[in-house]
């Protein structure tokens, strides 16, 4: 089992080096560009989310970003310092019916449409994101295509709506 680790402070600007480690191990397994960008994305916004939720930005604290190839598997674990979610309670963005402008579990939606399999650890403070090497195809990436393009028409529908309720309260 071949394995990697980063260790970096809890700065968004070292997204960065997040994309270069996924980028190095992407390359050494031979990942297609299609599910390449499925885990750049996925690894990155779990980065984003523990440094901004998880360490709240805290540059004394570190991310953990553990690289493990597993029997037809790549695994990315990503881990913080901070006090840990409630995962199981986690908003659903593209539920409109919900009045709101927050952004809140967009980033978890894309994780989990992303990655084959998500495991929550920890408290929350540890997500482990698993792609199935052995299931990559273009019917899988167009599916995930298709879920992000339905994601992203929710998000704008739902922007329309809270933009005309603004336009018609202020001419009233």
């Amino acid at each position: 089992m071949d394995s990697h680790q980063l260790k970096c402070k809890s700065l968004p600007k070292n997204i960065h080096l997040v994309e270069e480690f996924v980028d190095t191990i992407c390359d050494e397994f031979h990942v297609s560009n299609n599910y390449f960008g499925n885990i750049i994305v996925a690894v990155t916004e779990a980065v984003e989310n523990a440094i901004i939720h998880g360490n709240k930005k805290n540059p004394r604290k570190n991310i953990f970003v553990t690289f493990e190839q597993k029997p037809a598997v790549l695994s990315f674990t990503i881990e913080d310092q901070g006090n840990g979610f409630d995962y199981n309670n986690i908003s659903d963005p593209t539920d409109i019916s919900k009045e709101s402008n927050s952004n809140k579990g967009r980033g978890m939606y894309l994780i989990k449409s992303l990655a084959d399999k998500v495991i929550f650890s920890d408290n929350g403070k540890k997500i482990e994101l698993l792609f199935d090497i052995s299931s990559i195809n273009n019917e899988l990436a167009i599916d995930r295509i298709n879920q992000l393009k339905i994601y992203s028409e929710a998000k704008q529908h739902q922007k329309n709506l809270n933009s005309n309720d603004k336009s018609t309260s202020k001419n009233k």
